[in-house]
């Protein structure tokens, strides 16, 4: 029997994953027991055939995820603090980051901390007009623990990511798309559906050249000297795969292809 999620809803219709954080009544916010579950949910949505994307939002229309519940943070100690910092990297961000599918967050309010790291750790970021972002943490003495300090300035720029790690200041969906923090802002009830547009684009095309692109571009952002290398092998690979075949033959016989 499946187990129902405590801290998250989940559906999955048309091809896509939903999967919404469900505690407004702390605007969203990580613990571990949260991350827990997101990564059991990432897990089974991976090897299920019948999801080739996912949205992932939060409850409400006030937050996304406004960070991190704090109060886990009071008691831990210096090694308690790593190994948070590790398992949220790696169970949690660094599988979203690295996922086979396209992922998307909507972003539908507020995106604080480690709730704007869950977002930069997605493929596309698509934002309400009344979202705000940024990461707070030097206002608490630590600094951003979930890969804020390496994917933020992946996406805005040095200057700008150290402006705001080390303000801590929020910034507006408006500056944020000027930034490149997010692929496009709309209107809070064009949300999901602008994501759902993105995602049908998507399913148009090669599911396994996909995740050889997500793959590929990752590769070349993390160990730039092998990013070359590894496109060449996966360009090289995919001459092998039915989505090749069925795509060439589709272009040569005028069709759209069905992959």
């Amino acid at each position: 029997m499946k187990k129902t999620p405590t801290y998250f809803l989940l559906e999955i219709k048309h091809k896509t994953a939903y999967i919404t954080v469900n505690r407004p009544d702390k605007l969203n916010a990580l613990n571990t027991s949260v991350l827990k579950e997101l990564t059991e949910i990432l897990a089974g949505l991976k090897t299920n055939d019948d999801v080739r994307g996912i949205i992932l939002t939060g409850a409400g229309d006030k937050a996304f995820v406004a960070g991190a519940d704090i109060k886990e943070f009071q008691e831990l100690s210096p090694d308690e603090a790593w190994q948070l910092s590790k398992s949220g990297q790696e169970e949690v961000m660094d599988e979203l980051y690295t996922f086979p599918k396209p992922v998307i967050a909507a972003i539908n309010g507020f995106a604080l901390g480690g709730g704007l790291e869950l977002a930069m750790a997605c493929h596309i970021r698509v934002a309400s007009e009344l979202a705000k972002m940024g990461l707070p943490e030097v206002s608490l003495g630590i600094i951003p623990g979930y890969g804020g300090t390496q994917r933020l300035p992946q996406l805005v720029g040095r200057g700008k990511a150290l402006e705001m790690i080390m303000t801590g200041e929020m910034i507006d969906a408006a500056d944020a798309w000027q930034w490149g923090l997010v692929n496009y802002v709309v209107p809070s009830a064009e949300l999901i559906p602008a994501c759902e547009k993105l995602l049908e684009k998507m399913y148009q095309r090669s599911q396994t050249a996909i995740a050889a692109a997500i793959r590929t571009v990752n590769i070349g952002l993390m160990e730039p000297e092998k990013g070359y290398e590894e496109e060449m092998d996966a360009f090289a690979d995919a001459f092998d795969t039915p989505d090749f075949k069925e795509g060439v033959a589709a272009f040569l016989e005028k069709r759209k292809p069905n992959f």
